[in-house]
This record gives C-alpha cells, sequence and structure tokens, in this order.
C-alpha cells in the first residue's frame, strides 16, 4: 500500500526562494537579473518536494513502519496549531515529545532533517532551472562588464580585468553538521532533478523516481553522526572534493565567459590573468589547533598537488586530442621546435610509440613532453627529490611557459581557432589554480612568535631586561633595528623550548614547501591577534631566521598579514599600518612583494567582543582608514575579509557586502573566507558554484572601477556618520551590560546544547582556546554563534541594534536614519542582514529552552534578551517603513514560516533530551539522538555556527 505523502510536502506548503551566495536566501529585488523563480518554476519545485516528500513517506513506511508517517504527521499538525497561537495544541506537543521514547524520538528528528535536506536541494534545483532559463545578456556578469564599458571604455576595462584578483578562502572552521557522504547523496537527488526533462513521460518519471527512491533510502540508512574526530588532512580531502570540481569545470568555463563577454565590449582578458583562484587555510591555520604542525602543512600540500596534477592532465588529455596538426600542413615557430627538440633529449623515457607516431605531429609531441613532466612531477614530488629543471615542474611558470609557446606558434602559423579552443581555457586554469588546486595561507597567534624570540634575544644577552619585559614600542625598534643586521639570531636550530621549537617549524616548512612545490603555494603569513606593528615584526624575524626574508639581500619569497580581531585592534588599524609602513625595513620587504600589503579583518570574534552595530561599523571605518593610509605609502592594499556563515560571524549575501565596501578600499583583489556549510551550500551543486562565484566577480569589478569615490556629498556622508556612531556606541553599551553579566556563563551553557559541540565531531580544532577556563571568554566565536542559533536566540545576530537606533532616535535622527536605510548601500545592508536574522530568532522557542533548562534564578539573563529582541524588531521596522519582518520580501518570510512547522519539534525534542541528559540519564542513545537533534535544527535553519 502507498504511504500517505508526508504532509509538509503539499504543494501549499512548498513555496521557497532561491538561495543567495552567501547560503542564506536571495531578496526579491527588481533590477536583479533573472533567476528567482517565477509561476512556472515556483510550481516546479512544488510537485519536486510533493514527489520527494511522497517517496521519502513511502521509505519510511517500508524501513520503519507505516505508523511512522501518522506520527509525523500528528506532530506537523501539532506544531502548525501551536504556530498560529493554539495554546492546546502547544501544551499537546511539547507532552507528546517530552514523553516520546528515545526510538521514536531518533526516528521522528531523523524523518525531519532528512525533508529540510530534500527541501534544500530541491530549492537549489529550482534556483539552477531559474538561471538556465534567463535570457542571453541578463547575467551578472554580462550586466557587469557591459555596465563598465559603457562608463569607462573597453581599454579601462581590459584593465579592470587584468587587475582583478579575487580569492575565496577555503577554511575548516567546524560548521558543516553534515557529513561528506550525506552531501554526495544529496548532490545525486539534485543530478535526477536536473536530468529529468520538464514534461515527464510515465516511462520517464518511473524512470527519475527509481533513482530517487535509491537514494533517499541509502540516505536514510546512512548514519549522518561521524564516527571519529576529522584529521586535518581528513578536512583537506572535504575541500579538495569541492576544489576539483572548480579547478575542472567551473572556474575554466566562467573565465572564459568573463573572456567572450569582454570581447563583446572590445576589450580582452589577458591569458594569464588571475581574475579568479582559490585559498585554503587547512594544513595552515595553527592558531589554536595543536593538530596542525609543519609535517602537516606538506602533507596537505602534497595531497593538494595530487589532486590538481590530475585534473591538468585530464584537461591536457583534452587538448592532444584537439590539436592535430601536422608538419607536413603547417610550419611551427622556431622557438617550438627548439623547446620540443630540448624536451626530447631531456625526456629518454618518453615512449617511444608515442615519438614514432607524433613524430609529424609537433603540437601533439610538445604536449606529451608535458605530460611527461607531470608524471615526473608527480613521481618527484612522491619520492620527495629535488627538482630537475626541464624534466618536472615546480610551480606552473615552466608549465604555463611550455603551453604558452604552443599557442604562440598556432597563432603565427593560421592556428587561431585551435588556439583559443580547449588550449587556452587550460593556460587560464593553470594561471589561476596552479598545480596545487589552492594558496595556502598559514597563520599564527602573535603571542606564538614573541615567546620564540624572548629565548632568542634573552639568550644573545644584548638586552638591559628580559625581552617580555620591553614596552610594544620597544619591542618594535628592537625588531626593526634587528630587521636591517645580517647576522641570524640563533645558530640553526636554535635552542627553544617545545613550543617556540613548533612555531620556528612553521617556517621551515614554509621554506620547504617553496623548494618543493614552488613559491606560489604559500605566499601570505597570517598573524591573528595583531595588537601593535610589533607583532608583524616578531614573525618577520623569525621568517628571516628561517632564510624567507633578508631585507639585506633584496630577499621576500612571503607577505605578512596582520589580523585585526577585536574592536580595539579596528580602531588602531589605521595606526598599526602606518607604523609598519613608515619603517624602512618593513617597507623594503613590502617593496620587494610588488608594493602590496594585505590586512585581514576578523568579523567573528569583533562581533563576540562588541556585537554586531559596533563590530560592522568598526570593520567598515577601518576599511576607509587603511585604504587612505595604504594610498598615502603608495602600497596597493588588499583586505581580506574574515567573514562566517552566520549574521553573527559577518555572513551575509556576498554580493551586497562587496558593494556596501567603502568608496576606494577596493582596488581589484579582495579575500574572502568560505567557512563550514557555506562551502557545501554554495559549491555542492556546480550550477550554483558558477552562479556564486559570478556573482562574486561581478560585484568585485563593478566596486574595483565604479566605486572610486563617495557616492553620497561629504557633508552628507559624515552626517550619516555621526548618527552610525550614535548607534553603535548605545549597541556597544546594551551588548556589553549583557556580556558582562556575571549570570551570562551559566545561563548560556544552560539555555544551548554548546556542550554538545564537542561530540558532534565537526572539525580538527577544539572549541575552547587552551587554558582558558570554564567562562565564555575563551569560548572560539563558532560555538557562541552555535550556541544562540541551535536555540533560536540568535543573539549575535541583533542583539544591542534596538537600542542603538532607539538611541539615535531620541537624538532626532529618525529621519536620517529612514534616509541612510533608502540611501546608504553599507547602513541598508546592515539592516537587512539584522532583519534576516530577528526572522530566524523565535523568542518563544527559546523561552521553552529556557523554561525546560535554566534554573529560574538566572531567568532575568532571558528577560533581558525579550526586552532587546522587541526593541529591535520594532526600531528594525521603523527604519524600514514595515508593518512586519520581510514584508518586502513575502516569498521568503512566508518559506521561513513554513519551516518553522517542522523545525520547531526537533526544537522540543532537543529540549527534552537535553533535560534528561542533564538529570543524569546515561543511555548511550540519548546523546545520539541530541546529536541528532543538533544536526537537525542546523539543517532546518541552514545555518550552524
Amino acid at each position: 500500500m502507498r504511504a500517505r505523502p508526508l504532509a509538509f510536502c503539499r504543494p501549499d506548503n512548498a513555496v521557497i526562494p532561491a538561495p543567495d551566495a552567501s547560503g542564506g536566501h536571495a531578496a526579491t529585488d527588481p533590477a536583479a537579473p533573472p533567476g528567482l523563480l517565477d509561476e512556472a518554476g515556483d510550481a516546479q519545485l512544488r510537485r519536486d518536494i510533493r514527489r520527494l516528500g511522497e517517496l521519502l513517506g513511502e521509505t519510511l513506511a517500508r524501513q520503519e513502519a507505516p505508523e511512522l508517517v501518522d506520527q509525523i504527521e500528528d506532530v506537523r499538525r501539532l506544531s502548525r496549531e501551536a504556530l498560529a497561537g493554539d495554546q492546546k495544541a502547544q501544551r499537546a506537543l511539547t507532552k507528546r515529545l517530552s514523553a516520546a521514547d528515545l526510538p521514536t524520538a531518533v526516528n521522528l528528528i531523523r524523518a525531519f532533517r532528512t525533508y529540510f535536506h530534500l527541501a534544500n536541494i530541491a530549492e537549489q534545483v529550482a534556483r539552477i532551472r531559474a538561471l538556465n532559463d534567463r535570457p542571453e545578456g541578463t547575467g551578472w556578469l554580462a550586466q557587469a562588464v557591459e555596465k563598465v564599458a559603457d562608463e569607462l571604455g573597453a581599454p579601462a576595462l581590459t584593465t579592470a580585468l587584468s587587475k582583478l584578483q579575487i580569492r575565496p578562502v577555503f577554511t575548516a572552521h567546524p560548521t558543516e553538521a553534515s557529513r561528506r557522504t550525506t552531501l554526495s547523496q544529496l548532490r545525486q537527488i539534485g543530478d535526477a532533478l536536473l536530468a529529468a526533462p520538464a514534461e515527464l513521460t510515465p516511462r520517464a518519471e518511473r524512470a527519475r523516481d527509481r533513482q530517487l527512491k535509491k537514494v533517499i533510502e541509502t540516505l536514510w540508512q546512512t548514519d549522518e553522526l561521524r564516527l571519529d574526530q576529522p584529521t586535518v588532512e581528513d578536512e583537506a580531502r572535504n575541500i579538495l572534493f569541492y576544489g576539483a570540481a572548480l579547478m575542472a569545470d567551473t572556474v575554466p568555463g566562467l573565465l572564459d565567459d568573463l573572456a567572450d563577454e569582454a570581447a563583446q565590449q572590445g576589450a580582452f582578458l589577458p591569458i594569464t590573468a588571475n581574475p579568479l583562484a582559490l585559498g585554503n587555510w587547512i594544513g595552515g591555520d595553527r592558531d589554536g589547533n595543536p593538530n596542525v604542525t609543519a609535517d602537516t602543512t606538506l602533507a596537505v600540500l602534497y595531497r593538494q598537488h595530487l589532486v590538481g596534477i590530475s585534473v591538468v592532465l585530464n584537461a591536457l588529455d583534452a587538448v592532444i586530442a584537439e590539436v592535430s596538426t601536422s608538419s607536413r600542413l603547417r610550419r611551427v615557430t622556431t622557438e617550438l621546435q627548439q623547446s620540443l627538440d630540448d624536451d626530447l633529449a631531456r625526456l629518454p623515457e618518453l615512449d617511444e610509440h608515442t615519438r614514432r607516431i607524433h613524430v609529424e605531429e609537433p603540437y601533439r609531441l610538445k604536449l606529451h613532453c608535458v605530460r611527461q613532466k607531470l608524471i615526473n612531477t608527480r613521481r618527484r614530488l612522491a619520492d620527495e627529490v629535488p627538482h630537475r629543471e626541464g624534466r618536472d615542474y615546480r610551480g606552473s611558470t615552466a608549465l604555463l611557459a611550455d603551453l604558452e609557446v604552443v599557442r604562440a606558434s598556432l597563432i603565427a602559423n593560421q592556428g587561431e581557432l585551435l588556439a583559443d579552443g580547449r588550449l587556452t581555457t587550460l593556460i587560464r586554469t593553470v594561471s589561476a589554480f596552479g598545480l596545487g588546486v589552492a594558496t595556502m595561507d598559514v597563520r599564527e597567534h602573535s603571542e606564538k612568535h614573541h615567546h620564540a624570540l624572548a629565548q632568542l634575544f634573552d639568550r644573545v644577552g644584548e638586552l638591559d631586561r628580559p625581552y617580555a619585559d620591553l614596552t610594544a614600542a620597544e619591542r618594535f625598534e628592537l625588531l626593526s633595528d634587528e630587521l636591517g643586521r645580517r647576522r641570524p639570531l640563533a645558530p640553526s636550530p636554535p635552542a627553544l623550548d617545545d613550543d617556540g621549537t613548533r612555531t620556528l617549524a612553521t617556517f621551515d616548512a614554509i621554506r620547504e614547501a617553496h623548494e618543493r612545490f614552488g613559491r606560489a603555494v604559500i605566499e601570505s603569513y597570517i598573524v591573528s591577534m595583531t595588537r601593535g606593528a610589533d607583532d608583524l615584526l616578531a614573525a618577520v624575524l623569525l621568517a628571516r631566521q628561517a632564510r624567507l626574508v633578508d631585507v639585506t639581500e633584496g630577499l621576500a619569497t612571503v607577505g605578512f598579514v596582520p589580523l585585526l580581531e577585536t574592536v580595539a585592534e579596528l580602531r588602531t588599524a589605521g595606526q598599526i599600518l602606518d607604523r609598519l609602513l613608515s619603517d624602512a625595513n618593513y617597507r623594503e620587504i613590502v617593496r620587494l612583494r610588488g608594493d602590496l600589503q594585505e590586512v585581514m579583518l576578523g568579523y567573528s570574534d569583533s562581533n563576540k567582543d562588541a556585537g554586531i552595530a559596533t563590530s560592522q561599523w568598526e570593520i567598515h571605518r577601518a576599511q576607509r582608514v587603511l585604504r587612505d593610509v595604504a594610498a598615502k605609502h603608495g602600497v596597493q592594499l588588499r583586505l581580506f575579509h574574515g567573514r562566517g556563515g552566520t549574521v553573527g560571524r559577518g555572513g551575509g549575501p556576498t554580493h551586497e557586502a562587496i558593494l556596501a565596501q567603502p568608496y576606494g578600499s577596493l582596488r581589484g583583489q579582495i579575500k574572502v573566507t568560505e567557512q563550514g556549510e557555506v562551502i557545501s551550500d554554495k559549491y555542492t551543486l556546480p550550477a550554483l558554484a558558477r552562479e556564486n562565484l559570478e556573482l562574486t566577480v561581478a560585484a568585485v569589478l563593478e566596486a574595483s572601477t565604479l566605486h572610486l569615490t563617495s557616492r553620497q556629498p561629504d557633508e552628507q556622508l559624515r552626517e550619516w556618520d555621526a548618527t552610525m556612531q550614535t548607534v553603535s556606541d548605545a549597541a556597544f553599551a546594551a551588548y556589553r551590560g549583557l556580556v558582562d553579566d556575571p549570570d551570562l556563563p551559566a545561563y548560556f551553557w544552560q539555555s544551548t546544547p554548546v556542550d554538545q559541540l564537542g561530540a558532534l565531531k565537526l572539525g580538527s580544532r577544539p572549541s575552547k582556546r587552551p587554558d582558558s577556563g570554564a567562562g565564555l571568554g575563551g569560548l572560539r566565536a563558532i560555538p557562541w554563534v552555535f550556541g544562540w542559533t541551535q536555540s533560536r536566540q540568535i543573539v549575535p545576530g541583533w542583539f544591542g541594534v534596538g537600542s542603538g537606533l532607539k538611541a539615535a532616535v531620541a537624538a532626532g535622527h529618525g529621519d536620517q536614519l529612514a534616509e541612510m536605510y533608502e540611501q546608504w548601500h553599507f547602513f541598508r545592508t546592515f539592516i537587512s542582514n539584522v532583519e534576516m536574522t530577528l526572522t530566524k530568532t523565535r523568542m518563544d522557542v527559546a523561552r521553552h529552552y529556557v523554561n525546560s533548562l535554566v534554573d529560574s534564578n538566572l531567568h532575568h539573563v532571558f528577560d533581558t534578551i525579550v526586552d532587546e529582541h522587541q526593541r529591535t524588531l520594532d526600531a528594525v521596522l521603523a527604519v524600514t517603513g514595515e508593518s512586519e519582518l520581510l514584508q518586502r520580501q513575502p516569498l521568503l518570510a512566508r518559506t521561513l514560516s513554513v519551516r518553522d512547522a517542522y523545525l520547531d519539534p526537533v526544537s522540543y525534542l532537543q529540549v527534552a533530551m537535553l533535560a534528561r541528559l542533564r538529570a543524569g540519564d546515561r543511555d548511550p542513545q540519548l546523546e545520539r539522538a541530541l546529536l541528532l537533534a543538533v544536526n537537525g535544527v542546523a539543517a532546518g535553519l541552514r545555518n550552524t555556527g
């Protein structure tokens, strides 16, 4: 008997908009290119979700029992009635879920979680269909290229494209709750939906359903929970799952299209330009992760190169098949012939059969030599032997030279179309990715460098007191003076304690990586918690000890990046950069690095430190100051935005965030972190990966060329700044009033499931900093946001904003706030992100957590949160002029409301199980059920932390 379809899959509930570039949802923007769902697309989405629900119901009935489907329907019905305000239904729902036995609870949670996964993938498929249906020339990329050409002309567009350097940086921050196995299964579902024709014949429908049934059944039988804590190399494998696809298909296609769009405007994209590349922190991010060692860094880089070489070999084979030109029919250039002769002499291992059959096909023979060098490179890296010039590659410079000599010969001998085919695509790919897929950044905490240097300086014995007793200014002078000397601080290896040895080994590993893989594999060393200019010079001096830099010899193989994480550092950003660039020795290092200075801005910690209003405002102000200081010193500024997935960690629509940057702060180069569940949401399906990258490229191109001066008169901007400062000051006071409450730590731990984060085994890095104690000070920003999100309080995304806006109104700036919302991109984006977070916040669900789990003498903390929530809600609506949240985005508002009916039961089950666990229940299945509930909430909200 066919199971009753799950009610949450009925079409009257299935109205779900498309995800935007941040992993959230796209705003309805009449000026945006087509891509949002029209009536036909919405109907198709409804049909897809209905069918997926029916198949899920059949799976549950077959795999478990038909009664489970009935139980799900009853719970869903009560949840909807409770949402509508029915108190009787609310009590019945709470009672029923609190009394559920563990097997039933587990099945309910897994069923709802599976639904969320199916609904999420159906949304993504609908988005792809909408993108495929949009008219040619209306995409983000086409519009941005045309806009720049129209306003500035083709030569300026060519110049802008040649300077474009955009780098999404993949990080291993532990916020991805889904296993890669699950993500792969969901991709199969997405592929099956996309492959089916719009009008299904009965036969085609049966074939599609057979595939969907199989995958849904497999999904149900797959354990969602990880058995072991992921290692750093496990995390690297996960990222390369996405990186390989981006390198093989997505980015090459996007770059080809970018070149085509430029050509349509009379401009061109230089063939070896690097407008879009990937970055990676996995294997390089040491800050607080003892599992990242020098050996780990080299192991991850090796794994990256195995993947990258494999992708290049596959692409090269396609080029070889395409380029069959005979020397009997066309000549080749002298340069190509000489290059081929040199290769044949240096590669005796090249297959004799290959030499013979391609003797009159010089292009193929040359490319086979390139192929042999790639194979030799792979073998050399495996055997850990030195690079041999002309026999293998170290980095991509020689490889690109080989490919370009082939292309130049084709062009010179009437082979232009072949030159601009797969060969050009391969050259663009290698220019973007090298052989290692992604450029690795290395990061370490500033105190680690001073700890090592203290031992080195104190052993030299030239100071009148211990290094640790020097002021920051004294350290800066000492370190700058030492940089200008030729001597090493200590013999190699120096006598250091374990921590110091580990820190210095990092720099030695960078040098070894450069020797083994080429200098492009690691180009930036990031100093986290940079408080002053001396913190950066400390890292530079250790790099000199490892022979990575030497001012006296004109050597600088790596650049140094201050990471400004707290409000105090953001407020002194200009002073820090000015002090660095005013120092002759450091300025010489920047000159040797092409006059490029990178600065990283930390969103997560500044938010945790000061609240969202002050964090966003101080980051915005810091960018302005850094822009001006860099210009003063004649330096190109590259900003690295350390954004998380949630609004509370700097998340939000990427396109809007880029366009909201201060004028002139973006000059073609930008780096942005991609973290946790955002990576899977943006990159699992190739078409959405393409769309998200296209959004980013379009925004950076537009901001770098058309937003170099203020959009507002200086007088107006000064007035807005003053008003925003009023908002920030009052918001900061309200936020610190909450986090400084001595009862907050106990309240936070009791009202959220944050203590379960470690058991989820999401990542290799601990959730708390070493020796941080039991309070909240040492808690990382990720679990901080995770806890608030799971309990639906989502404090980091909005708390303090209401007090800030109310203070501005009280100061007589109410009308100005409305003006800022309509005309200031920064303020509108800020308010929009807060509005989204308020919509996802559920104080009624949060109250259930508090009433069930928190000691009554701590309830005053919740009262404070509720008061500020109402204040923020009222203030945001006053600014936007709406009567309810997301009034201008009804589709999105309805979607979030619909999801709540299926998310609430998971939250109530989570509360019931937390209560049992904290009451002393040690049933091993209880923890499993609780972790599944955590996973379920994450899937429903599409955010973990």
